[in-house]
């Protein structure tokens, strides 16, 4: 039988043991975590952004368009690491390292990030600068209509292509019909992916353009957080 005295030493000594393992696994702890990533996060896509997102001070004039285009070509490989950075971040304070998993998201994200993300930003300058300047098409006005709507199906599976090109190791071809399988299939995760739209464009028509920037972070753990039957059906069904 085992003495009082030396039960008692041994259940302090377990407990002193685990509290460091239980430090930084509470409810305060996580949202500490989090708010760490988000800020971090947020910093290191502004910096990544920061020289294209500069030539937008141009301002508004169509005129602009292409050179705008040229400025946000860095926006594509700076959200998928995001991206990247917020899926694997850590829930224990204890454990963060959000700028390194940030940097390896970009490094391996980067060019497929570019592969897709700079056709879409052409096309999207295409579509953009023909409504721009519709009165001198001659066109009927159906077909601004129709513009406006393909320019919006093309960001929604941009959005859908974002998750995937961050998480997965995909060929370019393959992501880009994966995302337009996705876009129909997985009608929440659209549907949350325009919701972010309207409320980027709401941000930016009534108060300034700097604050979608300003919350790229917290708008893209959204993007990852409706995205998540996307990720785990393709997880599921399109990887060995």
């Amino acid at each position: 039988m085992t003495p009082t005295g030396t039960s008692t030493a041994a259940t302090t000594a377990r407990t002193t043991t685990s509290r460091p393992h239980d430090f930084g696994t509470g409810h305060l702890s996580r949202a500490a975590a989090l708010l760490h990533t988000l800020l971090t996060v947020e910093a290191l896509l502004l910096v990544t952004t920061a020289p294209g997102l500069l030539g937008l001070l141009l301002g508004p004039s169509p005129a602009n368009l292409p050179l705008a285009a040229l400025c946000l070509l860095p926006l594509g490989p700076a959200a998928s690491a995001a991206v990247y950075a917020l899926h694997h971040r850590s829930r224990d304070l204890t454990d963060l390292h959000p700028a390194r998993v940030y940097r390896r998201g970009l490094r391996l994200n980067s060019l497929p990030a570019l592969r897709l993300w700079a056709p879409l930003l052409a096309w999207l300058t295409v579509i953009a600068f023909t409504l721009t300047h519709f009165t001198a098409t001659g066109l009927p006005r159906w077909w601004a209509a129709l513009l406006a709507v393909i320019g919006v199906a093309s960001l929604l599976w941009g959005a859908h292509a974002l998750l995937l090109t961050s998480l997965f190791t995909f060929r370019s071809r393959d992501t880009a019909r994966l995302a337009a399988y996705f876009l129909l299939r997985r009608g929440r995760t659209t549907l949350a992916a325009a919701s972010l739209l309207v409320l980027t464009g709401a941000m930016t028509a009534l108060l300034t353009e700097a604050l979608p920037a300003l919350l790229a972070a917290p708008s893209l753990l959204s993007l990852l957080y409706a995205g998540r039957p996307v990720i785990a059906e393709a997880e599921e069904d399109f990887t060995p």
